[in-house]
């Protein structure tokens, strides 16, 4: 059985950009995914596809190859090199900052592009020439059609990144998505993550990808076979009174129900609470301390319901 790789060396990034991975953020060893992903994705040929689970390691697929190519470009360093498409706000954020502590000795920019910030603010990111474009498909869209001279400067684009492919390719972001693809140029290598394939995610890699490569270690992360696992498909406006029918029919078991948003989380806990239901909330923006007490009354049995956004879960 062929050794695993244990240095980001061993997979072919230069002592500088190793370096900047230990000193500045702490990386001294690659994960499962990376030591399969990086090598190819540094050989500068196919796109590539990742499936992995949350929180394995998937972002350093991607933003190291591509702080590599920018090394290598020199004093020569190509003006909006590469373009990642994420489906949140605090990812977008993380992934910007990883581009930036990696790069800034090697004179890299990156603009992160989120909700948060008005569109001026984004302009004003934009006209600095940034060499990484990191950002939510709502803003990267709307600056495409409002800031000018955007959709000219991605021309030059060498790289996109679909991270989280199966949460971009939701009825939220998926047109924004699908136009932003239409609207880059074709030349360039595509990288797409995802920590599930759905039918979606299979269509785009089909639509938008050429000969990619795929590694998928998500599959020694099997369901446990104590868990039971149903669907129903219907209205949107019955889903809040068939929850509680569930949960009803489930009194006395553990449950954890999943929300797309934090407002959903709470209300729903809300909703929950006043029916007598012992249901807390756990969402992304919750201080550290208040997630930490939301598992532990979880685990400890004083709540049996547990509200997550799929954020503050990845998170």
């Amino acid at each position: 059985m062929e050794e695993e790789m244990k240095s980001f060396t061993d997979l072919g990034l230069s002592f500088e950009l190793v370096e900047a991975c230990e000193k500045k953020l702490h990386w001294y060893n690659p994960l499962k995914i990376q030591t399969e992903v990086i090598p190819l994705a540094l050989q500068g040929k196919d796109d590539v596809i990742g499936i992995s689970p949350p929180r394995s390691g998937k972002s350093g697929d991607f933003v190291l190859p591509i702080s590599q190519s920018l090394l290598e470009a020199g004093p020569n360093l190509n003006t909006f090199f590469a373009c990642v498409l994420s489906p949140t706000r605090k990812l977008a954020i993380q992934i910007g900052d990883y581009f930036q502590a990696l790069g800034s000795q090697f004179g890299v920019k990156c603009a992160v592009l989120f909700e948060a910030t008005n569109l001026v603010h984004q302009s004003i990111q934009i006209s600095q020439q940034p060499h990484i474009i990191v950002g939510t498909p709502g803003q990267v869209f709307n600056n495409l059609k409002h800031t000018e001279g955007f959709a000219l400067a991605l021309a030059s684009l060498k790289y996109v990144v679909i991270d989280e492919a199966h949460l971009l390719l939701n009825d939220h972001f998926e047109e924004q998505l699908n136009e932003i693809l239409r609207m880059i140029p074709s030349e360039r290598r595509t990288f797409l993550f995802s920590s599930k394939i759905t039918e979606k995610v299979h269509a785009i890699q089909s639509a938008c990808l050429r000969n990619p490569v795929k590694i998928d270690v998500s599959s020694k992360y099997s369901t446990m076979v104590t868990l039971q696992q149903h669907s129903c498909f219907m209205s949107a406006k019955h889903k809040d009174c068939y929850l509680v029918y569930t949960l009803t029919e489930m009194a006395g078991r553990t449950s954890m129900v999943f929300t797309q948003r934090c407002g959903s989380a709470l209300l729903l806990a809300l909703i929950l609470k006043s029916l007598g239901f012992r249901a807390i909330p756990i969402i992304s923006y919750m201080s550290q301390a208040k997630k930490l007490g939301a598992l532990n009354a979880f685990k400890s049995g004083e709540c049996n319901i547990l509200l997550c956004s799929e954020v503050a879960i990845k998170a």
